[in-house]
């Protein structure tokens, strides 16, 4: 059972990653696909994030998942808020019964350099990374913690039309000893709030997720 990383956050909230190492039939003798995915991996992607959804939860009712307009994934009367990331070989799952969550997953790699500029601002960048190491290695897991903290973020909003430059600003960030992160984000597009996002490094991914 490839659990890759999994915590109690508190009384009524999960956050697990799986590794995905099965093939289908395993995923479907517990959860159904409930639409048609014609990519294999995706389809292994989307099996994988509703099979967490019930190793966290043994009652979390999978079936009667619905999609919004803007593609995030609910329950109609909200027994649990949810959100689901998946990226590459890994599927990662926050639940509570209580607060709204976003949730995700990302893989560290150059590509984050090629498209900082979709997501944050120069402004934003150069007082972001004030203060940190000019090594590749630690650039690169910077600007994939912001775009990983903006995307959570983005999920957690969870209503579409987001300009992650324009409506989240990351107020401030750091990285501990032990590869956990924390970061202020500013999320501005209806009213000014302010988000707390916490993150791990796990070799080559970055697992962000915000709690409310």
């Amino acid at each position: 059972m490839p659990i890759f990383f999994q915590q109690d956050i508190d009384g009524s909230t999960k956050l697990g990653v799986w590794k995905i190492e099965e093939d289908e039939a395993f995923f479907l003798a517990t959860v159904p696909l409930q639409r048609e995915i014609t990519h294999p991996h995706k389809r292994l992607q989307h099996l994988a994030g509703r099979y967490l959804l019930k190793h966290l939860f043994s009652d979390f009712p999978v079936e009667l998942i619905l999609i919004a307009d803007t593609k995030k994934p609910y329950l109609e009367d909200e027994v649990y808020h949810f959100s689901i990331s998946h990226c590459g070989s890994y599927a990662a799952v926050v639940v509570s019964k209580e607060s709204r969550v976003g949730v995700d997953i990302e893989i560290v790699s150059q590509k984050v350099e090629r498209i900082r500029h979709k997501f944050v601002s120069e402004t934003e960048w150069l007082t972001i990374s004030e203060g940190w190491t000019e090594s590749t290695a630690q650039l690169l897991n910077l600007q994939t913690l912001i775009w990983s903290c903006k995307e959570a973020g983005y999920k957690w909003y969870g209503q579409g039309g987001v300009d992650f430059r324009e409506h989240m600003t990351v107020q401030h960030t750091t990285i501990g000893p032990d590869n956990r992160c924390e970061t202020i984000l500013l999320f501005k597009k209806n009213e000014a709030l302010f988000l707390n996002l916490q993150s791990f490094f796990f070799e080559n991914l970055c697992l962000s997720y915000v709690i409310t």
